[in-house]
């Protein structure tokens, strides 16, 4: 279970607070810049998501924070100025933009609003614990574009060809061509399904007589271990299941609107 990681919340700081800053906060703004206001409620929803990226809020945060709402606002007046903003392109992506918060926004008021029992939480876990089963395997793969080739490299393998070797030069999978086409300890359900079916068939040290066909392309494959697989307590992924949940629950309310709704 993966989840998405949010992008990180990029920060620019060049000066210190000064006496103004502190009256602007105290009267509901972070400063005025050419006589626009900045509202506290804006540098209040960068923090949160500073926070929510693992920095700690305080001085120095709000400081960086309160600098680089300055330097936007001084940039997006200087565009106004341009007439930048009747742009056909920059209007249709603001209003993407407009769009994309209101996305957010209806997806964290779902969020809100909507919770999962434990007794649904038990049952998702197990049921990913069936679908992970007991086996961890370890394995190393070449993925090439075309059948021949991929059966060329299993008849060079079969002649005592160095597998990392052959890796590192032909594979397309850049996350594991450098460590000679060793990917991480995994479950069979971590892979797409023709890859996993082929992998469990193997013994210890076996590969592929055939090439594995995958939506990204194929590969050639050998198994190089196994373990026990270790699943961690349900209270330790407690709330990773629960967001699973939600968001099945969430897509499952989308594909509903989307039925409702009059496309022409």
């Amino acid at each position: 279970m993966r989840l998405t990681k949010l992008s990180q919340v990029m920060i620019v700081g060049l000066f210190s607070l000064s006496a103004l800053s502190v009256q602007a906060q105290s009267s509901g703004a972070v400063a005025k810049v050419n006589g626009v206001t900045i509202p506290q409620s804006r540098l209040e929803l960068m923090v949160k998501a500073g926070v929510a990226q693992g920095q700690q809020d305080g001085p120095e945060m709000r400081k960086a924070l309160r600098e680089n709402l300055i330097a936007e606002e001084i940039i997006a007046q200087e565009a106004l100025k341009k007439k930048l903003d009747k742009s056909a392109e920059v209007v249709a992506q603001l209003e993407m933009a407009r769009q994309a918060v209101l996305v957010r926004a209806f997806q964290a008021d779902y969020i809100k609003n909507n919770s999962v029992s434990d007794e649904t939480l038990r049952k998702e876990y197990e049921m990913l614990k069936v679908q992970m089963g007991d086996k961890e395997y370890k394995a190393r793969h070449i993925l090439v574009d075309s059948e021949s080739i991929a059966k060329e490299i299993i008849a060079n393998l079969k002649k005592g060809g160095n597998f990392a070797k052959i890796a590192e030069e032909k594979s397309l999978d850049d996350g594991s061509k450098e460590n000679g086409g060793e990917l991480n300890w995994s479950p069979p359900a971590a892979y797409v399904r023709p890859f996993s079916e082929a992998l469990v068939k193997l013994s210890k040290g076996g590969l592929t007589e055939q090439p594995v066909q995958t939506n990204f392309g194929w590969h050639v494959i050998q198994l190089m271990d196994t373990r026990p697989m270790e699943v961690p307590p349900f209270d330790e992924v407690k709330q990773n299941i629960q967001q699973r949940v939600l968001q099945r629950e969430f897509a499952t309310v989308v594909q509903e609107l989307r039925g409702k709704a009059k496309v022409e």
